[in-house]
C-alpha cells in the first residue's frame, strides 16, 4: 500500500508518530512518503542545518521527506501562532496537489485542524481517502490551555472541525472519552476507532522480552532503605503540582522512608522550589533533566512512578503522554487523573489510582503502594508492561492503523 503522512510536525522534531512510526509501515512492506513542515517545534526557530524553502525533499532512513515552508512560531502569541497553522496548511496542501507522489491512502496527524482540512483538499483533488488522528481535541483544548479564548473565534474552529470529520473516511482517537465526544457532536461512531498511543520504545529499554523474562533491574526488589516515587516530565500549570507536594508534606512524619523525585523542567518549577523550601518539605527532591537516552534507567530505579494533572473536564478524556513510557518500564503507577487514564490503570491493574488535586488521595495511594510487598510490586509492573505491549506498543497501533488503511482502500476502490 502506499501511503502518504501529514503531519505538520516531524523528526528531527519531537513526534511519537514520526519517523520510527513511517519506518514501521515500511518494515511491514508498504511504501511511506511524508509531508510535513521545515523544523521548528518547539523553540519556534528553524532547526540548524535547515533553512526555508519553496519545498525540500530529503531522504530520512529510506523514507522520502517532502518539507513545505510554514511560518515558525511556538510563543504565546494566539495570531502568530494562527500563521503558523494556516501557512503549513496552505503550503502542505499545495505540495499534496503539486509534488506528492500517487497514493493508496492518507494518514493526517492533527492537530492543528488545518493539517486536516489540507487533508481533506488533497483528498477530494486526488481522490485519495483520508484517516484524520486526533491528537489533541479541538476546540475544546484550545480553551483549556487558555491559548484562545475568543467566542466567535471558537465557533469558527468548531465549524472547520466538524467540516474536517464530516470529510474524513475514518477518525483515529486515543482514548474512548475522546470517541464519546465525537459521538455526541454527530460523528458516526462506525467511523472512529480507538488507537491507543505508544511511548519512545527505545529510550525506554522496553522489549518484548521483558514481558516474560523481567531483568533483576525491573524486578521490584530494591535494596535501597527507602520508597522513591518518581514524576518525570513538565511541571506546568496543567500538572497542579502543588496537591503533589502537599501529599509529600502529609507522609513526610507518617513514614519517613518515602521520598518524592521531580525530574523534568516547566514554568511552575522555581514556584515549587520554593514551596518546599518555605513548608520544609524535606522528602521531596528536584533532579534536572535527563536526555531521552537516560529515561529507562531513571524509570527503572524508582519503586513507583506517578501521574498527576489537575481536575480538568478535558483531562477526564485524556490519556497523559508519560502513561505508556511508564506502562513500558515496568514499574508500578500511581495514577492521580480523572476518567480513561484511571480507567486504563484499573484494566491493566498496573498500579492504583488517586483524585486528582487531592492532596489525601494522593499521599493514601503512595503510602499504599509503599506497604505493598515486593513481589507485588514487580507483579504490577508486568501487568502493565504485558498490558502496553498487547494494547499500546509501536507494533500494536501500526497494525491497527494498517488494518483500517486497508478497509478505507478496499472500500473507496469499490465505489
Amino acid at each position: 500500500m502506499r501511503i502518504l503522512l501529514l503531519m505538520q510536525w516531524f523528526d528531527p522534531e519531537p513526534q511519537i508518530k514520526g519517523l520510527v512510526f513511517a519506518k514501521k509501515f515500511r518494515d511491514l512492506g508498504h511504501e511511506v512518503e511524508v509531508l510535513t513542515g521545515f523544523p521548528n517545534y518547539p523553540g519556534g526557530n528553524i532547526y540548524p542545518g535547515y533553512s526555508v524553502k519553496f519545498f525540500q525533499v530529503e531522504i530520512m532512513d529510506g523514507i522520502r521527506i517532502i518539507r513545505v515552508p510554514l511560518y515558525p512560531s511556538h510563543d504565546t502569541s494566539a495570531f502568530r501562532r494562527v500563521l503558523n497553522y494556516i501557512s503549513f496548511g496552505i503550503t502542505s496542501c499545495l505540495a499534496g496537489f503539486l509534488v506528492a507522489n500517487r497514493k493508496d491512502v492518507i494518514y493526517a496527524c492533527g492537530p492543528p485542524v488545518t493539517v486536516g482540512v489540507s487533508a481533506a483538499l488533497i483528498s477530494m483533488f486526488r481522490r485519495v481517502p483520508f484517516v484524520y488522528d486526533i491528537q489533541d481535541l479541538w476546540p475544546d483544548s484550545l480553551g483549556s490551555t487558555g491559548m484562545f479564548r475568543n467566542s466567535y473565534g471558537v465557533k469558527v474552529v468548531a465549524s472547520v472541525c466538524k467540516w474536517v470529520y464530516k470529510r474524513a473516511a475514518h477518525i483515529t482517537v486515543q482514548s474512548l472519552g475522546v470517541k464519546d465526544s465525537l459521538v455526541a457532536r454527530s460523528v458516526d461512531e462506525e467511523k472512529i476507532s480507538v488507537v491507543f498511543n505508544w511511548c519512545d520504545e527505545f529510550s525506554i529499554g522496553a522489549r518484548l522480552t521483558d514481558v516474560t523474562e523481567p531483568d533483576q533491574q525491573n524486578s521490584g526488589d530494591q535494596s535501597h532503605s527507602t520508597f522513591d516515587v518518581l514524576f518525570a516530565g513538565n511541571m506546568g500549570k496543567a500538572q497542579e503540582m502543588d496537591a503533589v507536594l502537599e501529599a509529600a508534606r502529609l507522609l513526610k512524619d507518617e513514614n519517613p522512608t518515602i521520598r518524592l523525585l521531580l525530574i523534568g523542567g516547566g514554568v511552575e518549577v522555581p514556584r515549587l522550589q520554593q514551596i518546599i523550601k518555605d513548608k520544609l518539605i524535606t522528602n521531596v527532591t528536584f533532579l534536572p533533566r535527563v536526555p531521552m537516552s537516560e529515561v529507562g534507567a531513571v524509570f527503572a530505579r524508582a519503586d513507583a512512578l506517578l501521574v498527576h494533572l489537575k481536575d480538568d473536564p478535558l483531562f477526564k478524556i485524556t490519556i497523559p503522554a508519560k502513561t505508556q513510557a511508564y506502562l513500558a518500564a515496568g514499574k508500578p503507577i500511581i495514577m492521580a487523573v480523572a476518567g480513561d487514564a484511571t480507567e486504563l490503570v484499573l484494566e491493566s491493574e498496573a498500579g492504583v489510582c488517586a483524585q486528582p488535586g487531592n492532596a489525601r488521595s494522593i499521599a493514601d495511594a503512595i503510602r499504599q503502594l509503599a506497604l505493598t510487598a515486593p513481589e507485588d510490586l514487580r507483579r504490577m509492573g508486568e501487568k502493565g508492561r504485558i498490558f502496553y505491549w498487547e494494547k499500546m506498543s509501536l507494533d500494536a497501533g501500526a497494525r491497527k492503523f494498517l488494518d483500517i488503511f486497508q478497509r478505507i482502500h478496499d472500500k473507496n476502490e469499490s465505489v
